[in-house]
């Protein structure tokens, strides 16, 4: 496999190096690579730009307002977004919901939600994990009843990002409990307005409210939410994935935190010269971009392989694993060039209206709060343990 870009792919790739730098607000970029929390309000305006760029839905098709990029492209602008510290894309919004409304969607559907989403007018969140049914998404409980022209939806969904601050959520339900577990799920998507909706945090061990849990109770969905037939939601939430799938690596986001990593190893000190030159702490990072390269070339591999319209089965999940696990290591990593000064909660001191004191030096801040959130990366979109089955029966057949 050749792993050049192409001449065409060099070009697209400084195009979008050149729109970063003129277009990226320096002061969310400064918040994303301290690993500080993005508003709302300022994730609206750089999907904005990108909007007016075109780019803000880089895996939809040309003709419903995206870009129409390939696999390779994709991986390009998102190895280029993440190494200048963009805010991460609203990806609940434009890679999920997005195309299974374009591929599964009547044509009132795509009227009236595509430009939504374009718009920012929508924020959706997604209702899929439930208290007993995470990694085993099939055995999920949360029920909805036919009565006339809407169904009856009742029950709970848990670890649901972003959901108090969503206006929308997109949920799996149960429509058949004779049918067989994924043949009698169905796709509803729902006003998070509607009564019988209450939403819960559920707070991190960094302190921070990054989940919640939501519930249902009679709550009323018109049938025309219906996304796909009915009892086949699980053919939609399948499709979901797709593409997505082979973008599971986390490499641009490893690629970002070894070069915040490198950065911080220049400016600490051990026995008066800068740890990135002490031998031990260099074998170490020689380690972690090892493992990087690794794992690039494995990604760059079967996008190319995707590209060629060859089929892919289920070694992304070894992606998944890995990456998941390799942006653990970096934030370990980080963590010990600042020392006992991660161990602070700075947070606090850099909200608004807040006057207190930031302990350390500034690259310090939020190392501790990224560790302890990055720790639920090999949980989140699949365990590493169901990972590793998908690997040992579908890939070595055991």
């Amino acid at each position: 496999m050749d792993l050049e870009l192409t001449p065409a792919d060099r070009e697209f790739r400084d195009e979008v190096r050149a729109f970063l730098t003129d277009n990226l607000p320096a002061d969310l970029a400064g918040k994303v690579k301290r690993g500080l929390p993005v508003p709302k309000q300022e994730t609206r305006r750089w999907i904005a730009r990108l909007r007016r760029q075109g780019w803000a839905a880089p895996n939809w098709p040309v003709d419903y307002g995206g870009t129409g990029w390939g696999l390779v492209r994709r991986h390009i602008f998102d190895m280029e977004c993440r190494r200048v510290h963009c805010p991460p894309s609203m990806g609940f919004n434009f890679n999920m919901l997005g195309p299974a409304i374009i591929a599964f969607g009547t044509e009132a559907q795509k009227a009236h939600y595509l430009p939504r989403i374009l718009d920012m007018e929508d924020w959706w969140c997604q209702g899929y994990s439930e208290p007993e049914a995470g990694s085993d998404l099939a055995s999920l409980h949360t029920r909805a009843v036919r009565d006339g022209d809407a169904y009856v939806v009742n029950g709970t969904k848990i670890w649901t990002s972003g959901a108090e601050e969503a206006n929308r959520i997109f949920c799996l339900v149960r429509t058949d409990s004779e049918a067989k577990p994924q043949r009698g799920i169905s796709f509803l998507m729902i006003d998070m307005a509607s009564p019988g909706i209450e939403v819960r945090p559920l707070m991190a061990l960094n302190g921070a409210r990054l989940w919640n849990q939501v519930f249902f109770e009679n709550v009323r969905v018109p049938r025309a939410n219906l996304l796909g037939e009915e009892n086949r939601g699980w053919t939609v939430a399948k499709s979901l994935l797709g593409d997505e799938r082979m973008l599971v690596s986390r490499v641009s986001e490893n690629s970002r935190l070894l070069g915040i990593l490198k950065e911080i190893a220049a400016l600490e000190q051990s026995d008066g010269e800068a740890l990135a030159d002490d031998a031990g702490f260099r074998a170490k990072i020689a380690d972690l971009e090892i493992r990087l390269q690794a794992l690039e070339i494995m990604s760059l591999r079967m996008l190319a392989d995707a590209a060629a319209g060859k089929a892919v089965g289920a070694e992304p999940s070894a992606l998944k694993a890995l990456g998941s696990q390799l942006v653990q290591a970096m934030d370990e990593a980080i963590a010990d060039t600042v020392g006992y000064y991660a161990v602070p909660d700075n947070l606090a001191a850099l909200r608004a209206g807040q006057n207190e004191a930031v302990v350390g030096p500034e690259h310090a801040v939020a190392r501790m709060s990224n560790l302890l959130h990055h720790r639920g990366y090999t949980i989140a979109g699949g365990t590493t343990e169901v990972q590793y089955n998908v690997i040992a029966k579908q890939v070595l057949g055991l």
